[in-house]
């Protein structure tokens, strides 16, 4: 009998030609706390966040908010965004209940996560995050830049990917992620960028999954996916963004965007 979990449940998909931007945001973080009001040259980061989004210019962009004013301040900006149960456990599923709420039609076939944290990002990493659908067999497309300061092969805060194939591909299929400095031996590695855009299905599939074992022993989501024979493909890209989660970062913000 055919493994349910390892097949693949649409060998004809197309691709996405329907995109949404999805941004998740709360105001809990235990390093820098109500983090998504921080102010960044004049605006909130949130609605810095968002207009990075909204120069990828890939789809409309919506801010799933755990708390109403957030909400507020992304609507006095001119954005759209969606309340969602505080209590949601990830990102992951507050963008899947985001979806429902603003789209429950299923008008868009593809879902755009970006993290809340990421004011500097550069739109381009999420147009070629999104190109990645373009091939049929891929179910989550994210992103990868390759690691040149050998401090962060050995950082457990910088999770590496192993991809396969050519290493100066435009973009490679996931083989696993990890805290580990991996693979062994010579040659490249690649630091994951943590955005992804996922096919509707796929990230319907994905957060109805429980916890995987790798998944719990990294502490790495994406594992998830890979453990239950999903396929992860990975852009490469030229820079990683910076990612706000102390006062420090927030500080760095400030002088990339004056």
């Amino acid at each position: 009998m055919e493994d349910e979990t390892l097949a693949n449940p649409d060998e004809n998909r197309t691709p996405p030609d329907n995109p949404v931007v999805l941004i998740p945001a709360r105001m809990a973080s235990t390093r820098l706390p109500g983090k998504p009001l921080a102010d960044i040259c004049g605006l909130p980061m949130i609605v810095q966040c968002l207009r990075r989004a909204e120069e990828a210019e890939v789809g409309p962009v919506v801010i799933a908010c755990a708390e109403a004013e957030i909400a507020d301040v992304v609507g006095s900006a001119g954005g759209q965004a969606v309340l969602t149960d505080p209590d949601l456990p990830s990102g992951s599923d507050r963008i899947q209940a985001a979806l429902a709420e603003f789209d429950p039609a299923g008008a868009h076939d593809a879902v755009v996560n970006l993290q809340g944290d990421l004011p500097t990002l550069d739109p381009a990493i999420v147009r070629a995050t999104v190109a990645v659908l373009a091939e049929p067999a891929v179910d989550i497309a994210t992103a990868v830049c390759a690691i040149t300061e050998e401090a962060e092969r050995d950082n457990p805060n910088v999770v590496k990917a192993v991809l396969a194939g050519d290493a100066g591909a435009a973009s490679g299929r996931a083989l696993y992620f990890s805290r580990a400095t991996v693979p062994a031996g010579l040659g490249h590695h690649f630091h994951h960028i943590g955005l992804y855009a996922y096919r509707r299905a796929a990230l319907e599939r994905f957060v109805a999954l429980p916890a995987s074992p790798l998944e719990k022993r990294e502490k790495l989501e994406q594992l998830r996916a890979l453990e239950a024979g999903m396929r992860i493909d990975a852009a490469r890209v030229d820079t990683v963004p910076l990612g706000v989660d102390t006062p420090a970062d927030l500080e760095r913000a400030r002088a990339l965007l004056a």
